[in-house]
């Protein structure tokens, strides 16, 4: 915002500067001058086009930036809802999802409903009655690596663009009524370390993004340790390519 003030007094000034010259500047000095202004004008139009063009280009690149990131982020979230489904919780050792991947199995169920009977009365004057039962049945088993065919879920943890930085990863309970705790976790990374060496004022604005087509707040993040939710912070955008996929099995 400073830049652009700063821009139109400059242009404000180099009109001032032309009006006076031609007003009261001797002819033999005008080329010269004149010269300098036109100097003066390329120099602020390359400042304005680049003021225009930055965020532009800030943005472009941080969507790059941020997919990849992202991409990750859901890896661990599938990883997270699939070892629950199966362990009754999620886990925050890095070392035991991995292996969890590679190694556990789905039960395979199968719900059927079933008749039988039921005494509502006693022992001594018994009163059967029909009685409804919901039975699971499990028919057999599916390694959950299937569900990670195509994935780089080894490295998962790792965030793109990074080396040696990984998401942080916490898990925990939240009370979703009163007396019922249920697990939950959160997987994210700060905004400012993925758009390290972009222009400081722009990331600073990003991290205070709140608008419904950004992703808000200072992380990038999926799940969370304050609500019951596997959803990330990110807008629609980013799941265009899974929506895609989705259409076309």
């Amino acid at each position: 915002m400073v830049s652009y003030v700063l821009i139109a007094i400059g242009i404000i000034i180099t009109i001032v500067l032309a009006y006076l010259i031609v007003k009261f500047l001797p002819l033999k000095y005008r080329a010269l001058t004149s010269a300098a202004l036109l100097l003066l004008s390329v120099f602020l139009a390359y400042k304005i086009y680049k003021g225009v063009m930055e965020p532009i280009n800030f943005d472009k690149e941080k969507v790059v930036k941020y997919a990849r990131v992202i991409k990750n982020l859901k890896i661990i979230r599938d990883a997270e809802i699939a070892y629950k489904e199966v362990n009754g919780n999620y886990t925050d050792d890095r070392a035991l999802l991995i292996r969890f991947i590679d190694t556990a199995q789905f039960a395979i169920t199968e719900t059927r409903d079933t008749i039988i009977k039921v005494n509502e009365g006693t022992r001594w004057q018994p009163l059967w009655v029909d009685k409804e039962k919901r039975i699971i049945d499990t028919t057999g088993y599916e390694p959950v690596l299937k569900n990670f065919e195509g994935k780089d879920y080894k490295n998962m943890f790792k965030v793109s663009g990074l080396e040696d930085r990984e998401f942080e990863l916490q898990v925990g309970m939240v009370e979703k009524v009163q007396g019922l705790k249920v697990p939950v976790f959160e997987a994210r990374i700060d905004k400012a370390s993925i758009l390290k060496g972009m222009d400081s004022s722009l990331v600073k604005r990003e991290k205070e993004a709140i608008a419904a087509d950004q992703v808000k707040g200072e992380y990038i993040s999926v799940g969370s340790l304050d609500d019951v939710t596997t959803g990330g912070n990110w807008p629609p955008l980013y799941d265009k390519n899974d929506r895609a996929k989705e259409s076309s099995k």
